[in-house]
């Protein structure tokens, strides 16, 4: 009877130290999935021009980086983020730099220059990064200043107010009004 009792506690035992380990390995491995992204997913929201805007990109961090004219060359499409294409989607017709742009959800590019910059509303969306853009098929294209900041914003930020969209990253400042 005492040894049947001693397997019995050793096999509790080695159930306890079983179950603890995989406790400690999922724990482990959930900490470890939830470390952020290099370039993790954001979403900017807020209304602006009578209307609900929704952007939805990658923002890619600084790292140390020329952003600027070196990793986002000047003049040439920018996918407004990192990965897939960045979206904007608003729930209304607005005006876009005085522009009229309709309801409706887009790839959003950017072409990005010193003093001046061009923004695209393309209507394919789903794209991954620039590959596949094909021009015929933007909605709208604008110019808006560019600008540059003080202040060094480490990650690429998309902020909607009520008046417009401001887009930061790096020293880098643009700011596309919305009516």
């Amino acid at each position: 009877m005492m040894n049947q009792f001693k397997i019995t506690m050793k096999n509790k035992i080695n159930l306890i130290t079983t179950a603890l380990l995989s406790i400690l390995m999922i724990f482990t491995a959930n900490t470890f999935a939830q470390e952020e992204k290099a370039s993790p997913p954001r979403t900017a929201t807020g209304g602006a021009g009578g209307s609900e805007i929704t952007i939805k990109y990658s923002s890619p961090a600084v790292n140390g980086r020329q952003i600027w004219g070196d990793l986002v060359p000047l003049g040439e499409i920018w996918r407004a983020g990192a990965n897939e294409a960045t979206t904007f989607e608003t729930s209304k017709d607005i005006k876009v730099q005085g522009k009229e742009l309709p309801a409706g959800k887009y790839s959003f590019f950017i072409i990005p220059n010193e003093g001046e910059s061009t923004v695209i509303f393309n209507k394919d969306t789903g794209l991954w990064g620039t590959n596949n853009y094909d021009s015929s098929k933007d909605v709208l294209r604008v110019n808006i200043p560019s600008n540059q900041s003080p202040t060094l914003e480490e990650r690429l930020v998309y902020e909607v107010n009520y008046d417009g969209v401001e887009m930061r990253w790096e020293y880098g400042r643009a700011f596309i009004k919305i009516d």
